[in-house]
């Protein structure tokens, strides 16, 4: 890494570093076409023909050509109601199953959306396209010229630029990193100079840095303080890359030492290393929802329970678990969005 200067310790390129083997980061996608069953939806919705599909199809793939060249902004309110107004109206007819009135909707937004377009044109259009991937299916021939799933190091880039300009992962991944450092401060003359945080979402890292930092401030060359983190990954992949990159700041970092352990997700508590007195912080940022029922939040927290921790970090975003229609979930996740254009 290069010399890190102390007012840049915050910055999230910092977390940032490439992998061993010199910052290629290319993934292979394990992709087959023989997985895919040409089962059309015509044959299990009324109103939903070939033609339509194919029409559809035309008219995206003429969108993405037309981005090419910069689709103009939609300055005028009143268009902008109508793609919203649009939207909605198809996604009321996918909570019908009406295909059909879904799919001839559909073509006629993409004439006026763009993936590169002003903030309303972008949001629609991938809702647009997501509406369009829920009536195909995985199973249709067309999925995947819908909804191409992106390569390891586009998600990467992706989840990068969205921690850069939204302040939501920021602020929790602040406020949480906060509580975790008041625990170990009440602690601190009994725990050795060592903190345990137990990360059951530990994705990329970036939430770790700025903890590094505020841990290094209190230290001093006489005492230096232990963190190790224990996190929980999607892949063991994913964990090498995120332990390469948070081991290479710490070594910028004075008076840490610093251990990573990374465990895959579904892995018993029982495969923790333990240390005697440390401070142990359990951090669920954003995790809990991922969960797909109550059962398995609750044997999570009962695993928690178990470990005896000295704070439990809890941050999660509004939403409601019961089971609802498409639609109402559907009205949920475009308001959010709206919210943040």
């Amino acid at each position: 890494m290069e010399a890190i200067e102390e007012e840049e310790l915050l910055n999230l390129s910092l977390a940032i570093v490439t992998d061993s083997n010199g910052g290629d980061m290319k993934r292979k996608r394990k992709r087959s076409r023989e997985d895919h069953v040409f089962n059309p939806l015509m044959n299990s919705y009324e109103g939903c023909s070939e033609g339509k599909i194919y029409r559809l199809l035309q008219t995206r793939e003429q969108m993405i050509k037309l981005d090419h060249k910069k689709k103009s902004a939609v300055e005028d309110s009143g268009k902008r109601l109508h793609l919203i107004h649009l939207l909605l109206v198809i996604a009321t007819a996918v909570d019908e199953n009406n295909v059909g009135s879904a799919l001839e909707n559909l073509t006629e937004l993409y004439q006026s959306v763009s993936l590169i377009g002003d903030s309303v044109q972008r949001v629609v259009a991938y809702f647009a396209d997501g509406l369009a991937a829920r009536i195909l299916t995985k199973k249709s021939p067309f999925y995947d010229m819908i909804m191409k799933e992106p390569t390891s190091e586009e998600e990467f880039l992706a989840f990068t630029d969205l921690y850069r300009v939204s302040p939501f992962y920021q602020f929790a991944h602040f406020t949480a990193n906060q509580a975790i450092l008041e625990a170990y401060e009440k602690e601190e003359e009994n725990n050795s100079s060592a903190l345990h945080v137990i990360d059951f979402d530990v994705s990329y890292g970036f939430q770790w840095p700025s903890l590094m930092q505020s841990l290094s401030e209190k230290a001093s060359s006489g005492s230096r303080v232990s963190l190790r983190i224990t996190g929980f990954g999607k892949s063991v992949e994913e964990l090498q890359e995120t332990e390469s990159r948070l081991v290479s700041f710490a070594k910028g970092v004075r008076n840490l030492v610093f251990e990573f352990q990374g465990l895959l997700r579904g892995s018993k508590l029982s495969n923790l290393r333990k240390k005697k007195d440390e401070t142990v912080a359990v951090n669920l940022v954003f995790h809990l929802n991922t969960l797909k029922d109550s059962l398995k939040i609750s044997d999570t927290l009962k695993s928690i329970h178990s470990l005896n921790p000295s704070i439990v970090v809890l941050v999660e975003q509004e939403g409601s678990r019961s089971s609802r229609s498409f639609l109402s979930r559907f009205m949920e996740s475009f308001t959010l969005f709206c919210s943040h254009v």
